[in-house]
C-alpha cells in the first residue's frame, strides 16, 4: 500500500508540474521537500550534507545567473556536495566558464559538467524530461530491492542522469530499472561508490518490537 501511494504521488506531481510548465516557466521540483513531505526520504547523506547541497544549488544558481543570463540553460544538481550541471550553452567558451564558476562555489566538492554546447532545449523537450523524470522515480518506488528515496533522479534531452551514495549492486539495479523505462534514451551514472560493508553501516536498524504483558 505504501509503495503504491508512493507511485501514485510521484507520477501526479510529474504531471502537475509539467502542467505548470505549459503555462509558465516554473521551477521543477521533483522528491521529498517538493511533495510536502509526503515521501519521507532516506537519505544516505549527514543532515549537514543536505543543507551544504541545498545551499551550493542555490549559490550556483544565482552565480550562473548574474554571469550568463539568458543566454544558458542550465540546471543544478548537488549530492554530498558533487554537483551535476546539465542543460545547454551556446558555446564552448561558456561551457568552461560555468564550470570554472560553480568549482569556486563555497563547499564544492567536485563538478560533472554535462552541459551541452546547443541551443536551449524546447518547452516540450523539457515537459517529456519532467514526465521520464516521474516515470523512472515511480519504477525506483515499485522495485523492493531499491531504496528509491535514496536516490536524485535528473532528465536532460531523454538522458537520465543517476546521483545517489550506493553499491554496486544497487548501482546496477537502479541502471537497469532506468533504461527500462519508455523515452529513457541514456543513463548516466553520476554515484558515490559504497561496499556492502559501508552500506551495512547506513543503513537503519528496524527499531525492536515490543508486546505488553498482560496482568491479570
Amino acid at each position: 500500500m505504501k509503495v503504491t501511494m508512493q507511485r501514485f504521488l510521484l507520477t501526479a506531481t510529474a504531471v502537475v508540474v509539467l502542467g505548470s510548465s505549459l503555462s509558465a516557466c516554473v521551477p521543477l521540483m521533483l522528491g521529498g521537500a517538493a511533495m510536502g513531505g509526503a515521501i519521507v526520504a532516506t537519505d544516505r547523506r549527514t543532515s549537514g550534507a543536505q543543507l551544504e547541497d541545498e545551499g551550493i544549488e542555490l549559490r550556483a544558481n544565482n552565480r550562473i545567473s548574474q554571469t550568463l543570463g539568458d543566454r544558458a540553460h542550465v540546471n543544478v544538481t548537488s549530492y554530498n556536495r558533487q554537483v551535476l550541471l546539465t542543460g545547454e550553452v551556446p558555446n564552448a567558451a561558456d561551457q568552461q566558464k560555468l564550470q570554472d564558476l560553480v568549482l569556486k562555489v563555497e563547499n564544492v566538492r567536485s563538478v560533472v559538467n554535462e552541459v551541452a554546447v546547443l541551443g536551449a532545449s524546447s518547452l516540450s523537450q523539457r515537459s517529456s524530461d519532467t514526465l521520464i523524470t516521474g516515470k523512472v522515480k515511480a519504477t525506483l518506488v515499485d522495485a523492493r530491492d531499491v531504496q528509491a528515496n535514496t536516490l536524485k533522479v535528473v532528465t536532460e534531452r531523454g538522458t537520465v542522469y543517476l546521483m545517489g551514495r550506493v553499491s554496486q549492486r544497487e548501482a546496477n539495479r537502479a541502471t537497469d530499472l532506468a533504461r527500462s523505462v519508455s523515452g529513457v534514451q541514456k543513463v548516466v551514472r553520476v554515484f558515490e561508490m559504497l561496499t556492502e560493508e559501508e552500506l551495512q553501516a547506513l543503513t537503519p536498524k528496524p527499531a525492536p518490537v515490543t508486546t505488553a504483558t498482560p496482568v491479570n
